[in-house]
């Protein structure tokens, strides 16, 4: 074996290992902290939702939502307002109220998008408290209570803590959501990338009309050449309409929760 081989059989069993084990933390933390509600089956339901979010989120993506008569959900990280970085320019004062304004669900996301892993526990709930107050104060309307972790960070302790003062908190852990519902892990799956990309959003859409599931999107930037964690709008076009032909409807997850039936008290802290 040739040095470049070794090389490259090194770095695929990391590759390997790390995949083990993100794998082995998901199932731990899925199972503990549990807050689960039932989700109705009534129909196969999607929703879409943007992070961060780049002004492209605004005028590509919920331009799309609109064509179809659907609503999107946006995390809102308002250390963000009028900055720009590798997703473009973010979004202004004028986007949230337009986006309020049309019906569209603003979200919080903290307040400088830090994730739980990089900071203290303390830090971190005052993270959440400050980008809670700043919607508040700075746009002049509520956030609708439910949240997605940064990054996709998430300890258990982040889960157990934080979980129950949101509506829902939304992760980064692919798959379907129901029939039953943890409202302190809502599953998320990411839609990057182009056209190359819309079999493998497609093959969710079907899973969850088979299941008569919730799936959830999620993206960043909607432009022709996004970043890595962004689409092309010509990618969110194609999997808004395959979702509509084949007879999902399309929810903000503020609507989607209120197809859920819940189980008050159904807190589960797993094994201590």
């Amino acid at each position: 074996m040739s040095p470049v081989e070794r090389e490259g059989a090194s770095w695929q069993r990391k590759r390997t290992i790390r995949s083990s084990l993100a794998s082995v933390r998901h199932r731990f933390i899925s199972a503990l902290s549990t807050r689960t509600t039932t989700w109705s089956g009534k129909a196969p339901t999607v929703s879409f939702t943007f992070d961060d979010f780049p002004q492209t989120a605004v005028t590509a993506g919920a331009a799309l939502l609109k064509s179809c008569g659907a609503r999107g959900t946006y995390y809102t990280a308002m250390g963000l307002l009028n900055t720009r970085n590798g997703l473009g320019d973010h979004f202004t004062l004028d986007d949230l109220h337009f986006l309020h304004e049309e019906g569209h669900e603003v979200g919080s996301h903290t307040f400088t998008h830090v994730g739980c892993r990089s900071i203290s526990h303390s830090r971190f709930a005052a993270e959440i408290e400050r980008g809670r107050s700043a919607i508040r104060e700075m746009a002049g309307f509520q956030d609708s209570g439910n949240f997605a972790y940064p990054f996709g960070q998430i300890t258990w302790r982040t889960k157990r803590t934080f979980g129950p003062a949101f509506t829902s908190c939304r992760s980064t852990f692919p798959g379907l959501n129901g029939p039953q519902v943890d409202l302190n892990l809502l599953r998320g799956n990411a839609l990057y990338g182009d056209i190359e990309r819309v079999e493998q959003a497609k093959q969710l859409i079907l899973e969850a009309e088979n299941r008569r599931g919730w799936l959830i999107f999620y993206t960043h930037d909607v432009r022709p050449n996004p970043s890595a964690f962004g689409c092309t709008p010509r990618l969110l076009e194609s999997v808004i309409e395959f979702a509509v032909q084949r007879g999902c409807r399309i929810l903000t997850v503020r609507e989607a929760l209120q197809e859920c039936q819940p189980s008050p008290g159904n807190l589960s802290h797993g094994k201590q």
